[in-house]
């Protein structure tokens, strides 16, 4: 796994073995961003959550390509520990944040996020809890932009507050971006 583009295009990034965590693929992070960049223009400055971040991945290409902050939340011990390695090895202490959270219920912030990304785990049913927790807690305001990666055979009902301005399927993965309304 490697980061694609930006400052820090080809840095390779430590992530699991097995099966514990599933990357979002380089493939897909590609096309994520391509459609990102095509909707937003820039990253630049850009204030990013990466939402069951797994490895960081995507926070960390964020940052790549001029995100100002990425805030990593995961509640696995293995996963902090990950993401924490990986922002070491970018030396990206200064821009990145890594917390232990559940989507779920995630703090209040003083300041909402312009970018999330949430890939939840599969089967959980997690994705509906945690965009609810978004607005709660204050995570995201109008015109924040959810990349939200879930099975291409689920159902995804979107919950009161979002807009599905975009939605594709790649492999055995389905992506929706939503808007908050």
């Amino acid at each position: 796994m490697r980061i694609i583009a930006g400052k820090y295009r080809g840095r390779k990034l430590h992530s699991f073995e097995g099966t514990h965590v599933r990357p979002t693929s380089d493939r897909l992070r590609e096309r994520v961003f391509s459609i990102l960049t095509h909707r937003m223009g820039t990253l630049e400055g850009a204030r990013v959550a990466d939402v069951f971040a797994g490895t960081g991945a995507m926070g960390l290409e964020a940052l790549s390509r001029g995100a100002s902050l990425a805030v990593f939340v995961e509640k696995h011990d293995e996963s902090l520990k990950l993401i924490q390695s990986n922002v070491d090895l970018m030396k990206l202490g200064h821009v990145a944040k890594v917390q232990r959270a559940d989507a779920r219920n995630l703090p209040p912030v003083s300041e909402p996020f312009d970018l999330v990304f949430m890939d939840p785990p599969y089967g959980r049913e997690l994705e509906g809890p945690a965009l609810t927790s978004l607005l709660t807690s204050h995570w995201v305001k109008t015109s924040s932009l959810i990349f939200l990666e879930l099975p291409a055979d689920v159902a995804f009902e979107v919950p009161s507050g979002y807009d599905v301005i975009d939605e594709r399927k790649q492999g055995k993965t389905r992506f929706y971006l939503l808007e908050v309304a």
